[in-house]
């Protein structure tokens, strides 16, 4: 799935917003909308190239890939996924716990690679939301109080006494309206 107009406007925009960042790498999940965000953001640091990273890449929701919410949320499942997800496995996909792990070995290794450098890891919000709520010490049951919009900005500081998260959802370089605020 690409991006749309609206979706290009945003990841315009983040570039824009990051260009004056001192950045020493940009990975990016291999699906495509992430991958052209990446791309936005290199579009400003050109003598960055966008690095693929399979860790992080979305949830595999196996069986519901591709399905309406609206059909989804009338099962079983939906009400796991939605008050605690730890439990929730996706038929012919992923655990949300199995996802967590991935995610923060491949952020950890990530940063691994950089020391003190900053980066840009671009990927999806669930992705986002497990990575923040383990940074945060939340439980995974807890990540759906979060709110990842698109194209937006979190940092997390991985430093040597400890993660810190110094933002969170951060879209004031565009305007975004949630789908549920109509």
């Amino acid at each position: 799935m690409h991006l749309n107009e609206e979706g290009k406007k945003q990841a315009e925009a983040l570039g824009t917003r990051l260009e004056p960042v001192k950045l020493q790498a940009i990975y990016s999940s291999p699906l495509e909308r992430a991958r052209e965000t990446a791309e936005a953001i290199a579009d400003h640091h050109p003598e960055l190239t966008v690095a693929i990273e399979e860790g992080l890449t979305e949830v595999d929701f196996g069986a519901w890939s591709g399905q309406r919410l609206r059909k989804l949320s009338r099962r079983r499942l939906w009400q796991t996924v939605q008050h605690t997800p730890s439990r929730a496995i996706f038929p012919g996909g992923e655990a949300f716990r199995d996802m967590q792990n991935r995610l923060i070995n491949t952020l950890e290794s990530i940063a691994s690679r950089h020391g003190s450098g900053k980066i840009a890891v671009v990927s999806h919000s669930d992705v986002i939301k497990a990575a923040i709520a383990y940074y945060a010490g939340m439980h995974l049951d807890m990540f759906q109080r979060l709110i990842i919009s698109p194209a937006s900005i979190s940092t997390v500081y991985l430093g040597q006494h400890g993660p810190m998260i110094l933002q969170i959802n951060d879209t004031s370089h565009y305007t975004y309206q949630r789908p549920d605020e109509g």
